[in-house]
């Protein structure tokens, strides 16, 4: 296994984390095929031109019914990370530390007639496929393209995604429908828009950017509000700081990898988003923060100070919300450090002596926690 200590990354002899009998890893990069990005260069749009080629060379489609396939791998959309189950993963239904309202039973429970939730599963383009007029390769492109609820897909029909202001509707994991919030990081749009739950914020984004990337020379003639027509920038300036805002606020989970994984395995193509999370600001611009950052709530556990000298402390409430994995990333996404919890220890003490913001993701058995934090 290949290690490789990433330029923008911290001196391994600066950056320390600590913890009793709390294992402190360095930062692998284990799946990315050696020289896959060789060819990529330059930064803003350049970059992701660049991008695309490479995604783009060895595309090769597994057709509209091969999803059917895809969704069966265990790494790409069954649920290893949650209930364990064996039973396919879907954003819009997933209850992370809690009960999922229904499970669907991987290639059994495919739509399929439904007429409530909880009846099947079906294929839901996270870019709607009227958009692209359902060519190919975009309309079995696996990258956008998940297993949800039949009726959720339904009631998220065509509208983009965004930042809800007062719902409309609201599915049993909590993903909402009704008017965009208007305010904050999602000014600029007041149309109707569908918000999926914070776990699967950044996953969506980085999709999007991912389709941007991968058919940035045909975009510019698709008609959507989530688009300016345009193959450079593709996303209006209200969008592009959503997705920006979901990108920080979530970074790249372990689900994500091993689906990044998985598709590559069929598809031949990766989402460079997964591989490089920083691109996104390469290109795009800056990420927002500062008052930007939404605060999860989960009250099971703590992550404190969010403003410290150096120290910070992740409690657990009790062994149900034991974290298993702590990681920390730079705001635009680049992995710093991981800590294994394999003591199992309630409290977790982090310490990071370089200044600056910082997002933790403490991960457990059935769910991830997002904080930001800032160092004096």
């Amino acid at each position: 296994m290949k290690k490789i200590l990433l330029f923008w990354a911290f001196l391994s002899s600066t950056c320390f984390f600590y913890s009793q009998l709390i294992e402190v890893q360095e930062i692998e990069i284990k799946s990315i095929p050696t020289d896959y990005y060789s060819q990529a260069y330059g930064t803003g749009y350049d970059l992701k031109t660049s991008l695309k080629e490479i995604i783009k060379r060895n595309h090769a489609p597994i057709g509209y019914k091969g999803l059917w396939n895809l969704y069966k791998s265990k790494d790409a959309f069954s649920d290893k990370w949650y209930e364990k189950d064996g039973t396919i993963l879907d954003i819009y239904s997933e209850v992370p530390n809690g009960i999922d309202p229904y499970n669907y039973r991987v290639g059994v429970d495919q739509c399929g007639n439904y007429r409530k939730e909880g009846d099947c599963y079906n294929r839901e383009h996270l870019i709607p496929q009227s958009i692209f007029y359902k060519k190919d390769p975009m309309v079995s492109d696996a990258f956008h393209i998940w297993p949800t609820d039949g009726k959720v897909n339904a009631m998220r029909s065509d509208y983009p995604f965004g930042k809800v202001g007062a719902s409309t509707w609201v599915s049993k994991n909590g993903s909402k429908l009704g008017n965009s919030d208007n305010t904050g990081y999602s000014e600029g749009y007041k149309g109707i828009v569908f918000e999926p739950i914070d776990e699967f914020k950044g996953d969506i984004a980085r999709a999007f950017f991912y389709f941007a990337t991968r058919y940035e020379d045909e975009i510019s003639s698709w008609s959507f509000d989530m688009f300016n027509r345009t193959k450079n920038q593709v996303f209006t300036e209200a969008f592009k700081n959503i997705l920006l805002t979901w990108h920080m606020m979530d970074p790249v989970s372990d689900r994500e990898i091993a689906m990044n994984e998985a598709i590559y395995s069929k598809q031949k193509n990766r989402n460079p988003y997964i591989d490089h999370p920083e691109w996104v600001e390469m290109i795009w611009g800056k990420i927002l923060k500062g008052e930007n950052f939404e605060y999860q709530p989960r009250n099971f556990l703590e992550i404190y100070p969010t403003l410290s000298s150096g120290t910070v402390y992740i409690k657990s409430q009790d062994g149900k919300s034991l974290v298993k994995k702590v990681m920390v990333f730079s705001l635009n996404g680049v992995l710093m450090q991981t800590i294994e919890n394999h003591s199992n220890n309630l409290i977790i003490t982090v310490y990071i002596p370089k200044s600056g913001n910082y997002i933790i993701k403490a991960v457990g058995h059935d769910f991830e926690v997002n904080r930001k934090v800032i160092i004096k």
